[in-house]
């Protein structure tokens, strides 16, 4: 009797979410989309302290901070494994945007061209720095490499992001080329912080790396804000309407497929170039991974003032969620056929 109590009072749902990658983060971004729609109205002020402006401060903050927290040794650490970094890049900012375009070919309607946009705006994003070194670790690959090329990455998607969803507009659209202005804010936004938090962090490094989850949490709620305004807005001009509870699983799959097509590419190519297992373990967590702090940051000014920014960040909230949970289950499976692996050869 004693055993079972112990047992039930020992089980966490929180902890066996956390398991298969589904933490809380994830289920607070759920959560602004519950109440962007119950109350959209609270998302839609404007002014010099609405929510869409402060998020657009967070947003300078949350990058300085992450130049803060990124030594020079850190990158130095990586930089020599030349083969293993072109791998990533072309596989987060050529691969997928390919991969996308094809699909459109084949699949694509006048229906959902804003779902479309969507997607091809998360495929041309940076890789995610944090969980992308945090499952290299888990699995057991190669950490310095992981923490350069998801940083080299974070700073190529300032200028590789904008231009890739300039060319597809213009050539859709016909449009004016705004890449100019476009690259100056991503810049003024984004890059500056992470140069002066980067020339900084001999004097406020250790201090950055010491509130490390504080900053986590910060990064977190900014994003929350984000997400809770464009989905207000979005809301708010009923543009959902067209999309039914079948579009939506069907655009999970869809995030699904486009996530394990290019693990098994990126895999397939390790291969061929004879990566060990450290080397294979980063490239394919690099390379497939997305971030949502450049996608929330990058739509906002890749979109500016656009009522279908909650729309066109479904793709990316939808393939964050499944990349966390699928990475997660893959990392931890990696690591337990690495250690059995291990054992097998010690005994032998």
């Amino acid at each position: 009797m004693s055993n079972i109590s112990a047992s039930s009072r020992s089980f966490n749902p929180l902890k066996l979410l956390s398991k298969i990658g589904l933490d809380g983060f994830i289920l607070a971004l759920l959560g602004m989309i519950l109440l962007a729609y119950l109350w959209p109205e609270g998302g839609l002020g404007e002014g010099t302290f609405s929510l869409s402006n402060l998020a657009n401060y967070g947003v300078s903050l949350i990058f300085f901070f992450y130049g803060l927290r990124l030594s020079k040794e850190k990158l130095k650490a990586g930089l020599t494994n030349w083969r293993l970094h072109i791998v990533v890049h072309v596989s987060t900012f050529i691969l997928f945007p390919v991969l996308v375009l094809i699909a459109k070919t084949f699949l694509g309607n006048a229906d959902n061209q804003m779902v479309w946009m969507g997607v091809f705006f998360l495929s041309t994003l940076p890789s995610t720095v944090s969980s992308s070194v945090v499952m290299v670790s888990i699995a057991e690959g190669n950490i310095p490499a992981a923490i350069f090329n998801a940083s080299i990455s974070s700073i190529l998607g300032v200028f590789i992001t904008p231009l890739w969803m300039q060319v597809v507009n213009t050539a859709a659209e016909g449009g004016e080329n705004h890449l100019g202005d476009i690259m100056g804010k991503l810049m003024l936004q984004v890059l500056l912080p992470v140069i002066v938090g980067i020339v900084l962090n001999k004097y406020g490094g250790a201090w950055a790396e010491s509130k490390k989850k504080f900053l986590r949490y910060f990064d977190q709620t900014t994003i929350l804000i984000i997400v809770y305004t464009a989905f207000c807005e979005s809301f708010d001009q009923h543009l959902f309407s067209n999309l039914s509870w079948g579009d939506l699983l069907m655009l999970s799959v869809g995030m699904l497929a486009l996530f394990f097509t290019g693990y098994f590419i990126i895999t397939g190519v390790c291969n061929l170039l004879g990566f060990n297992r450290e080397d294979r373990i980063t490239a394919v967590f690099c390379g497939s991974k997305k971030s949502l702090v450049h996608g929330t940051v990058m739509s906002k000014v890749l979109f500016t003032n656009s009522a279908a920014l909650g729309i066109l960040l479904l793709p990316l909230m939808l393939y964050h969620a499944l990349q966390l949970i699928v990475v997660s289950v893959i990392a931890q499976r990696m690591a337990a056929q690495h250690h059995l692996s291990e054992g097998t050869t010690l005994t032998n």
